[in-house]
């Protein structure tokens, strides 16, 4: 694919959404490549995680993998993610906020003040991350029914920026993804804390980009 094809897959979403609908992870990671020059993907190391880096460093080695640590993350979520950064070919990048807070420091669940923390900790990190990578295309593990705005999207959306999101496993559910992990032999993480999402259907900003 040339950067005219990439263009035309972003001005005909809805067609290649409904292409891709029953199409698996490998398939629609293959296809976008085909056409990106600039690919990312971001994890968080939380659970399921796994599957996405391993499915697209399948396809290509050494695709940066974006992580906004907030420095909050568990030992167990540090440890997962050396584990999986030793173990799969990917290029680690570790974003951490410029600005850093104490667990005494950590604001209530709404306000200014959160919001404020929210943007210290994990937006203006995965901002720099973009600025630094300018990526054309975005690889990303959200899937239908983790949160009410995830499920207004689909396997291919736009960012406010014009970069091409793509969720290879939008449709999957837990059970299949366990199904996965098993098949390729992949470690799995749950223990996993997140202190701007304090519920779990909620977003941290990230995917309003």
């Amino acid at each position: 694919m040339t950067d005219d094809q990439l263009l035309y897959i972003k001005a005909h979403l809805d067609e290649y959404n409904e292409m891709l609908r029953d199409k698996g992870p490998e398939h629609i990671i293959r296809f976008i490549l085909s056409s990106s020059k600039r690919p990312i993907l971001t994890s968080n190391f939380g659970p399921y995680s796994a599957s996405l880096i391993h499915a697209v460093s399948k396809q290509r080695n050494g695709i940066p993998l974006i992580w906004c640590d907030t420095g909050f993350n568990t030992k167990q979520t540090v440890n997962f993610a050396k584990r999986i950064e030793e173990s799969l070919p990917i290029d680690l990048k570790r974003y951490q906020p410029r600005k850093r807070y104490s667990e005494d420091e950590l604001p209530s669940e709404s306000g200014e003040a959160f919001q404020n923390f929210v943007n210290d900790v994990k937006l203006e990190p995965f901002k720099r991350a973009l600025i630094e990578h300018n990526p054309d295309v975005w690889f990303t593990n959200i899937r239908r029914g983790q949160t009410a705005y995830r499920d207004t999207l689909d396997i291919l959306s736009l960012t406010s920026d014009g970069i091409l999101k793509v969720s290879p496993f939008y449709y999957w559910t837990d059970t299949e993804l366990r199904g996965y992990l098993s098949q390729f032999n992949l470690p799995n993480e749950f223990i996993y804390f997140d202190p701007t999402k304090p519920k779990s259907n909620l977003e941290c900003g990230i995917q309003f980009k």
